[in-house]
């Protein structure tokens, strides 16, 4: 749906769009198949053999033919692009991975490069990037597959100091996927056991009874934050559900809180944002608390939804910002950060 409305709304006079699908299984469709899917599609009949493996598209570190048809007797010529945009959310996708393929083919591409990517999706790591920066987040524990394998119960006797309830989620996943509410030592076990369907390292973190808070951020070396945004979930935490299919939940922007709160929630956002060295865009999470702690930065997200309702592209238009001008802002971006990159001679 984001690659949908992200094509729909660029400027056919400036841009000459390319589409590159990649299914489940890690294959990558030439241009014409990717169509088919966008308009609608079903991508597996799109991709049934014997025409599969002619639709299926590969990327060369050859900067003279970067993208290639894999079947050498198709029809479809080599041929290279300006800029990627990756609209591709979770693992294989916002972690470091297709942006560490793209550096080697040596294309400009937006958003984050391999390390704030990769980081961006560890929430462990990101924690404690943000900790060092000084930024306020959220107590947490971490457990591994091979630590609760053999130590259970221990385990269980040191998360729960955190109280209940508590919250498990998968270290490397998005959009809220595999995350369990924990209110006592069986459902906490019980989310420890959902998350590791997803990853081989948990988080359970304090939860945080607090208003949801978000904050978009842009920019390379000089980034600048959008208003702030409050999400207000119609269902008990905000999660799968309540993101994607939940018509109860909405956002509101700007968010109603104190013009001071609404600074430091911008500026938190923009200290976050280069803790872990992010470029092109993001979106940072907040928990707000009226009558305790204040402003704790949950997460940052480097591939924000980018539908025209998504959260990240609202912000920014009610920043001033339209949803075509913002594409062109990144793209913009993504050019200037690979035409400054240091390569060897």
């Amino acid at each position: 749906m984001s690659a949908q409305h992200v094509i729909a709304a660029m400027d056919s006079k400036k841009y000459q769009v390319v589409p590159i699908g990649i299914t489940r299984e890690g294959r990558f469709m030439l241009p014409d198949a990717s169509r088919k899917v966008l308009e609608g599609g079903d991508l597996e009949a799109i991709l049934t053999p014997p025409t599969a493996e002619g639709e299926v598209l590969v990327i060369s570190a050859d900067p003279r033919s970067q993208l290639a048809a894999a079947d050498p007797s198709s029809s479809v010529s080599a041929f290279s692009v300006d800029v990627v945009f990756p609209v591709l959310h979770g693992p294989n996708g916002e972690d470091g991975t297709v942006q560490g393929l793209l550096e080697l083919a040596g294309l400009p591409y937006v958003g984050s490069g391999v390390l704030a990517s990769a980081v961006g999706m560890d929430k462990e790591k990101m924690k404690l990037l943000f900790r060092a920066e000084g930024l306020p987040t959220p107590e947490f524990a971490v457990v591994r597959d091979y630590e609760w394998r053999s130590a259970a119960v221990s385990i269980l006797d040191q998360v729960a100091a955190f109280g209940f309830p508590c919250f498990t989620k998968p270290a490397n996943m998005g959009s809220s996927v595999g995350i369990t509410k924990c209110r006592d030592r069986d459902s906490l076990a019980g989310g420890i056991e959902a998350a590791f369907k997803f990853d081989r390292k948990v988080l359970i973190e304090e939860g945080i009874d607090g208003r949801e808070i978000e904050c978009g951020v842009m920019g390379n070396d000089h980034p600048e934050a959008s208003v702030c945004g409050e999400v207000l979930s119609g269902r008990e935490f905000y999660d799968y559900e309540a993101k994607y299919f939940d018509e109860a939940s909405r956002a509101v922007i700007p968010a109603d809180v104190p013009g001071p709160v609404a600074d430091l929630v911008r500026a938190y956002a923009v200290r976050a944002f280069k803790a872990i060295d992010a470029a092109g865009f993001a979106r940072v999470d907040f928990f707000y608390q009226e009558a305790g702690r204040g402003v704790i930065v949950n997460e940052i997200n480097t591939i924000p939804g980018f539908t025209t309702i998504s959260m990240f592209p609202k912000l920014w238009e009610a920043s001033g910002l339209s949803y075509e001008a913002l594409i062109d802002k990144l793209i913009e971006l993504a050019l200037q950060r690979h035409q400054s990159r240091r390569r060897p001679s």
